[in-house]
């Protein structure tokens, strides 16, 4: 364990499967110094947050969650943008009272190299036990942004999951994706089809992308966005049947998604 897992930057577990699930913004911590000169609520970081993912993670044996806020460092930027600074870095959120300092930002930037680092090493340890692996990168996203009572976002562009694939560079893993989305459209969540769709709403973010430039031949990761139906985005209560019945959808993906895991490393 790194110091920085130790003071709550993020937790790893490991697990023997190559499967991982990875909730990077379901942290909402803030070193003090942070704290100290931010302009945005807790409620109103929350909102940007992507809070209860990290529940879902549990499906894998190895799990990487984040625990400090993306306000504080966002691990699914890259590097030169990982630390918000201006209004449309954050969806148009004045997030400081104050500018950070060179100082604040580059010891948010340790965070980030340091989590990098830990995370190459627990991937390269699961390619020499299976000779490859699959993420699940785990997101959400609002889609009531005029206020608690305007309506949705149009459904036709805001898929309740979105499966980001733009990242993907190696052909290999078209069966594979095209397996983890069937069996997700086909699970019976709550009594209905849930909507799934490729690359409508998100393509993946920082995180798959450097994955798969890290390891092009041996790592899949398959960023996950679910539109926030499974709570209330400006309060933050969630619906507990409904995010428990997410993560039994995710867990009803798993066989085929290791049986295909399987067959490439047989091929």
């Amino acid at each position: 364990m790194t110091d920085f897992e130790k003071h709550g930057f993020w937790k790893i577990t490991t697990g023997n499967s190559p499967l991982v699930a990875a909730a990077i913004h379901d942290g909402h911590e803030v070193r003090k110094e942070v704290a100290e000169i931010l302009a945005l609520t807790s409620a109103e970081r929350r909102r940007e947050e992507d809070p209860f993912t990290g529940r879902w993670t549990t499906v894998a044996a190895t799990r990487i969650t984040g625990r400090r806020s993306r306000f504080e460092v966002d691990l699914n930027r890259p590097r030169q943008k990982a630390v918000y600074i201006e209004p449309e870095d954050a969806w148009g959120l004045h997030v400081w009272r104050e500018k950070p300092s060179p100082e604040i930002i580059a010891r948010s930037l340790v965070g980030y190299d340091a989590f990098y680092a830990r995370v190459r090493s627990v991937l390269t340890d699961l390619v020499k036990r299976f000779g490859c692996f699959v993420v699940f990168d785990l997101h959400s996203y609002n889609h009531r942004r005029g206020g608690a009572s305007a309506p949705p976002a149009d459904a036709a562009g805001n898929p309740e999951v979105n499966i980001g694939t733009g990242t993907v560079v190696n052909t290999r893993w078209r069966p594979l994706i095209d397996r983890f989305i069937d069996d997700l459209r086909n699970y019976d969540f709550l009594g209905r089809r849930l909507d799934v769709r490729e690359n409508i709403k998100f393509q993946g973010g920082q995180f798959s992308r450097w994955i798969h430039e890290s390891f092009p031949d041996s790592g899949c990761s398959l960023a996950i966005e679910f539109k926030k139906f499974f709570m209330d985005e400006w309060s933050g209560k969630p619906d507990d049947i409904q995010v428990d019945a997410i993560r039994r959808a995710l867990q009803y993906t798993i066989p085929g998604v290791l049986g295909e895991i399987q067959q490439l490393h047989a091929s």
